[in-house]
């Protein structure tokens, strides 16, 4: 129930996010969440993509630092408390969480967030126990 995440260091230059766009676009690779990181040099650029292993490839081809993380996709109740409860089921574990963004999906009464935690194996398990939708990459890809 992992996501691969594809992460790029990018120089903070104007345009350099455009170049990235563009490869994966000509390459038919489709962007459904990012997350943007950045400082007054360079940024992390965080993606989740309907072809990982091939936006990696054409990526670096590009001449851009990139790496490949595995992440966790949960659906959460769209209502105040939908993502505290499942943050809490983490804290009990004390599975800590790096970073987290939220993503556009195709659902109505749900919020979809990217986690990305210490233990993903281990917090994939409890969330499930726990009556938290873990989202294949299957399903997450497709957005």
């Amino acid at each position: 129930m992992l996501v691969k995440q594809i992460s790029i260091f990018l120089e903070n230059k104007s345009g350099r996010l455009a170049v990235v766009t563009k490869t994966l676009g000509d390459n038919s690779i489709n962007i459904s969440a990012l997350s943007i990181a950045d400082t007054t040099d360079f940024g992390i650029l965080r993606l989740i993509v309907n072809k990982p292993e091939k936006a990696e490839e054409v990526l670096k081809e590009a001449g851009f630092t990139v790496s490949c993380t595995n992440v966790i996709a949960i659906a959460v109740s769209d209502k105040p408390g939908g993502l505290a409860a499942a943050l809490q089921i983490l804290d009990r574990e004390s599975i800590g969480i790096e970073y987290m963004y939220a993503f556009v999906g195709k659902t109505s009464d749900e919020a979809l967030v990217i986690l990305r935690v210490e233990e993903p194996e281990k917090a994939v398990a409890k969330l499930e126990s726990s009556g938290v939708r873990v989202l294949p990459s299957s399903m997450v890809y497709q957005f």
